[in-house]
């Protein structure tokens, strides 16, 4: 019987890696520590113990939430995969919400999420241009409670900035306490 492979995926922020920072900065809350490159390594943060490693946070692929099966069959039917050759370009977004957001029932925060904020429905728009992933934290302990990993070709680079900035204008964003944007080239 083979193994199922680990959901955690931990982030190593340090002198080595595939992914240059080009670009790092609090949006809101405090900044991370100073590193130059990234590394994207399976399993938990306590197997990835680096005397390189200025900065550690780990995350998990997790079901999808506030996604309804009509978003979820255009997602995948749009959506390109991780690591196309053709995307030189990251961003990582770790972003922690208020204690308000997560005081709100499930059907409360879709309501906000997509109903008033049209989270989906925006990032549809920029796809398959931008690929993403989420990496849910906030039950792992970690200082954010999502890690948004996207990739994308230099050529979308003004979609992507255009994609974070409507996001940034909805109701969902005044529900984040703490936001910091790393723009990153494959090195």
């Amino acid at each position: 019987m083979s193994e199922k492979p680990s959901p955690l995926f931990t982030f190593l922020g340090g002198n080595e890696g595939p992914w240059k920072v080009l670009r790092a900065e609090a949006v809101l809350g405090k900044k991370l520590p100073d590193f130059a490159f990234l590394n994207i390594l399976p399993g938990p943060r306590e197997s990835h113990v680096s005397k390189l490693a200025t900065w550690r946070h780990s995350g998990a692929v997790s079901h999808e939430r506030y996604v309804l099966r009509r978003e979820h069959e255009e997602l995948v039917k749009k959506q390109e995969g991780l690591g196309r050759p053709q995307a030189t370009l990251a961003a990582m977004i770790l972003i922690s919400k208020t204690p308000q957001w997560w005081a709100f029932s499930q059907d409360e925060r879709r309501k906000i999420f997509e109903e008033s904020s049209e989270h989906i429905a925006i990032g549809m728009r920029y796809l398959p241009a931008v690929a993403r992933r989420l990496y849910h934290s906030r039950d792992l302990g970690e200082a954010f409670d999502f890690i948004t990993w996207f990739e994308f070709a230099p050529e979308h680079s003004g979609k992507f900035d255009e994609l974070v900035g409507l996001l940034r204008q909805t109701e969902e964003w005044r529900y984040i306490e703490h936001e910091v944007d790393l723009r990153l080239i494959r090195a």
